[in-house]
């Protein structure tokens, strides 16, 4: 093989590489493409966490969240309808949504009695406060 083909056949093995191929189910499928929809910052404190959730267009009603074993999970349900009517009350099209996601994040040594959530503005902010450190019984006694 001549170092011209050569050189062509590995330009060509990496044909999916290219950031056409990338993106051309999205391109095809739209919205029926899973997204990461949970978008997450979670930023520690010396005495609490702070994770903040984008939520936009989500009702609170439509999130769940508990804190178990040292996990923070935050889950959330769509589940949307609508319908573009002319003004003679014709169906131009209807789009729906359905489904749900959650995300789970390891947040040790938290005061589950204070945990305090909050949503403004398409945003969710948990805050969970962290345990004093005498209020952690680290010890194991021995019998």
């Amino acid at each position: 093989m001549s170092v011209m083909t050569n050189d062509l056949m590995q330009r060509d093995a990496n044909w999916l590489d290219d950031p056409f191929f990338n993106q051309i189910g999205r391109r095809f499928f739209g919205d029926m493409m899973p997204r990461h929809t949970l978008k997450t910052d979670i930023k520690e404190h010396d005495k609490k966490y702070v994770v903040k959730v984008d939520v936009p267009g989500l009702k609170k009603d439509d999130i769940t969240m508990n804190y178990r074993d040292d996990i923070l999970t935050v889950g959330v349900k769509r589940d949307t309808f609508n319908d573009h009517t002319d003004d003679k009350g014709n169906l131009l099209m209807s789009e729906r949504q359905y489904g749900e996601t959650s995300r789970s994040f390891r947040l040790p040594d938290v005061d589950r009695e204070h945990i305090a959530a909050k949503m403004t503005d398409g945003v969710l902010t948990v805050t969970l406060p962290k345990l004093e450190a005498s209020d952690r019984d680290d010890t194991i006694a021995i019998d």
